[in-house]
């Protein structure tokens, strides 16, 4: 593939028309079980994922499109050609054209753009460079994805700081809880709050607008840790203006692994370094700034990830009409669908109001006999779920609050009968028998 590799169209026309009824199907008539492994959307041609999987997981670590996956392979091929020439100078050019595509589509300065390999390593890269006073708050809701909570634990600890965890109920009644919590919990010493764009463990849509306009009026910083950001929700840094925005281009953007930025405010760049000091501490400034020069070059590593990010924008954006905007909508229309189907099946009331989902959902699931499974142990109902009949969906335990979850996701491979066909798996395993959907 070349760096514009041309999507296929001839499958458009009937995956647009099975979104424009997602919401016209009844549920319960829809239902019906599977003996046989579902079929996946029309646009699935172009990912080259396991044809006896039922994959819906995209939210754990995304999947990348064959032509972006030759792309990236093009870009080591050139890397390899002679190394020197392009670490000195091609991959460097390259990774500019990736903070301004990126930029076009955050709507941002590519100049605020650092390029890191992914969301946990940008939520690390911000706590590791500030410094803190003791006694000084940090807000973080009881959501949080874990590594970045321990993130502000290790650095919390270290300067005397605390560590305000802010409880959210799950199920929710809607944003003006998560808002009402959130501000609710701001002192006079309360300097930073990292809140989420979407929550990893609960797929909760957060209001990150309104809430990163309070609290950075008040004068706290707000790191937003959008690991579920860019390719999911629309993102307007430079409107948001939160101090540190951090998220993975290789979850819903669908880039190759390993690819992902940190958005840093003008006013807060001098005070924020790379993990890795390197030449760029030093290396003169020449019509650039020291904040460029220090991410831009941290030591010798492989660029083809970020290198491949201007195509995947454009290669993906172009696999439906109407582009990024009609991707995002398609995806969240259907992971409203799925989690109908799912309640419907399983007798399960939705969690969350639907302008709390964007493409992914949590589920609680129905009381059992596993309920005292810790977190972080694998769930045998998991290991059921793919071993048995080939579903690839997360199941954990997940104390705040405390249940076991389920959690689906919606990419533009899925289709409607992978829910049907999870639900009728769930019904077998749980003992709720067909009738659950009568």
């Amino acid at each position: 593939a070349g760096s514009n590799p041309a999507p296929r169209t001839t499958m458009l026309h009937h995956e647009r028309l099975a979104v424009s009824s997602l919401r016209s199907i009844d549920v319960v008539s829809a239902f019906t079980p599977f003996m046989d492994r579902p079929s996946r959307s029309p646009l699935a041609v172009h990912w080259g994922l396991d044809e006896n999987t039922v994959f819906l997981n995209h939210g754990s670590f995304g999947a990348t499109p064959t032509a972006i996956r030759e792309e990236q392979r093009r870009w080591q091929d050139r890397m390899e050609h002679e190394p020197v020439a392009f670490l000195d100078g091609e991959g460097l050019e390259q990774m500019t054209a990736a903070r301004r595509a990126l930029a076009a589509m955050l709507s941002c300065d590519a100049d605020d753009l650092a390029l890191v390999d992914n969301a946990t390593s940008g939520v690390n890269t911000v706590m590791r460079s500030l410094t803190f006073n003791e006694g000084d708050e940090i807000l973080v809701p009881d959501h949080a994805y874990q590594a970045c909570r321990n993130t502000i634990d290790f650095v919390a600890h270290r300067w005397g700081a605390k560590v305000v965890t802010v409880q959210l109920p799950f199920p929710i009644e809607g944003p003006h809880v998560v808002m009402k919590a959130m501000l609710g919990a701001v002192t006079d010493r309360t300097v930073l709050a990292m809140i989420d764009t979407v929550t990893s463990p609960t797929g909760l849509l957060m209001p990150f607008e309104k809430l990163t306009a309070e609290l950075e009026a008040q004068g706290v910083s707000v790191l937003l840790d959008a690991a579920h950001g860019v390719g999911m929700v629309p993102l307007n840094l430079d409107k948001l203006g939160a101090s540190y925005t951090t998220s993975n281009c290789h979850k819903w953007l669908c880039a190759p692994k390993g690819s992902a930025f940190l958005h840093v405010r003008k006013d807060k760049q001098a005070d924020i370094h790379p993990l890795t000091i390197s030449h760029g501490m030093t290396f003169p400034l020449g019509d650039t700034t020291r904040f460029r020069h220090e991410f831009d070059w941290t030591g010798t590593r492989d660029l083809s990830a970020h290198c491949s990010l201007p195509a995947t924008i454009e290669y993906v954006g172009e696999l439906m009409e109407g582009g990024w905007q009609a991707i995002m909508q398609r995806n969240h229309e259907l992971a409203i669908r799925g989690r109908d189907i799912l309640c419907d099946a399983l007798g399960l009331e939705p969690p969350c109001p639907v302008e709390m989902v964007s493409c992914i959902a949590t589920l609680i699931l129905p009381p059992g006999d596993h309920d005292t499974i810790v977190m972080h142990e694998r769930d045998p109902l998991g290991v059921v779920l793919k071993e048995t009949y080939g579903v690839q969906v997360p199941v954990w335990s997940w104390p705040s609050p405390k249940g076991r979850y389920f959690r689906i996701s919606a990419q533009l491979y899925n289709s409607e009968d992978e829910y049907r066909y999870l639900a009728w798996a769930l019904q077998q395993e749980l003992g709720l028998g067909d009738n659950a959907t009568n």
